[in-house]
């Protein structure tokens, strides 16, 4: 469930607490007229909380509840009706989204660009994205490096138009009226380059058949203009 907490239950230093305050100010700036101050900072703190754990590196955590809390703020003005702007939203969803469902999400908004949203999650969110993706993605030209493992919410959930499952059976949400598809793929923790390359290639096939079937029209793999992406 969300956690819209007021309150940092981290202990943080001065550095973070001046980072934090940052961020509210921009998140603030981004969502005038939409969202007040006390509403940004429940989700930037407990953003915070989510990624506050003994593995995270505390000069990124700021910079990543920035990230995070954005995104939820975004997805809940699509929720109440803030903002429509008549493009489709996914969601992938795996365990640790420390591999199918970041590669999903890295071909997704490679391919569609601003036509369409994409966002991803995971059920019990690992420490990082597994390197062996990273360099199979790269192989693509999709740099996925800078993307970090995060929890669904019920506001990312809600969001979304379609909602691609990998994996995280039950812990997987289900919330009327979304449409939701569920996709068998090996999992790629553990696995060295060569065993990913497959399941890489899959997810291609996949995100790229799942764009078809919503509208968003890409070139084909191998053709000029793909290459040129």
């Amino acid at each position: 469930m969300t956690d819209t907490s007021p309150h940092l239950r981290q202990e943080v230093s001065i550095d973070q607490q001046v980072a934090l305050r940052t961020a509210a100010t921009r998140l603030a700036e981004e969502f005038t007229g939409v969202y007040g101050a006390e509403t940004i900072e429940r989700f930037l703190y407990s953003s915070h909380d989510q990624f506050a754990t003994d593995s995270t590196i505390p000069h990124y955590l700021p910079l990543l509840a920035e990230r995070f809390a954005r995104q939820r703020l975004q997805a809940l003005a699509r929720v109440e009706g803030h903002h429509r702007d008549g493009r489709p939203v996914v969601l992938f969803l795996c365990t640790h989204n420390a591999g199918r469902s970041q590669m999903a999400l890295g071909f997704f908004t490679h391919l569609a660009g601003d036509r369409a949203v994409a966002w991803s999650g995971g059920s019990e969110p690992g420490a990082a994205v597994a390197p062996a993706a990273v360099a199979a993605m790269a192989e693509r030209g999709i740099d996925i490096s800078q993307e970090f493992p995060k929890p669904w919410t019920d506001e990312v959930v809600r969001a979304a138009d379609v909602v691609v499952t990998m994996g995280c059976g039950d812990a997987c949400p289900v919330f009327p009226g979304t449409r939701y598809e569920n996709w068998d793929l090996d999992d790629p923790a553990g696995l060295d380059l060569a065993d990913v390359r497959p399941i890489r290639d899959e997810v291609e096939r996949r995100v790229r058949r799942l764009l078809d079937q919503i509208g968003i029209l890409v070139p084909r793999p191998g053709s000029p203009v793909a290459t040129a992406m």
